[in-house]
């Protein structure tokens, strides 16, 4: 299953993250997994949220500039060579990651890994055939 995220630029300046999660939470936008990069000038902050649609509206409204983007949310065992398995996958079918991060669960039995592929389809279709567990933006936020 495809989850969508938003990504917000921003500019590399003392309280800008600040703003974000106050127009966020002023909204009641539950964030359930960010990840955030950066350069001298700028950065880019994605994340998951519970009202994407909404978060994307009042953060266009709050004049920060929101793109949207899908990703894949994936179990991994967590286990020592848990993401090295998923990652084997990924590899033998050669898939490109363009970047990844971590999501915590609460239960503790498997982590959460988000995935940016170049062709977001065509690994969701490869993860699945090898029996590898994706989540919904609904299961993400339940957790």
């Amino acid at each position: 299953m495809k989850v969508e995220q938003i990504a917000i630029f921003l500019e590399n300046t003392s309280g800008r993250l600040s703003e974000i999660t106050t127009v966020l939470a002023d909204n009641a936008i539950n964030i359930r997994s960010l990840s955030l990069a950066d350069t001298a000038d700028f950065g880019i902050l994605r994340l998951i949220v519970d009202k994407v649609d909404e978060a994307e509206r009042v953060l266009k409204k709050g004049g920060f500039t929101v793109g949207k983007t899908h990703v894949i949310a994936v179990e991994v065992p967590d286990k020592v060579g848990g993401l090295a398995s998923v990652l084997k996958v990924i590899e033998e079918a050669v898939l490109n990651v363009e970047y990844m991060y971590a999501f915590v669960n609460k239960s503790g039995e498997n982590a959460v890994m988000i995935f940016r592929f170049e062709e977001v389809d065509e690994a969701l279709k490869v993860l699945q055939e090898k029996g590898i567990t994706t989540l919904s933006s609904t299961q993400i936020c339940t957790l």
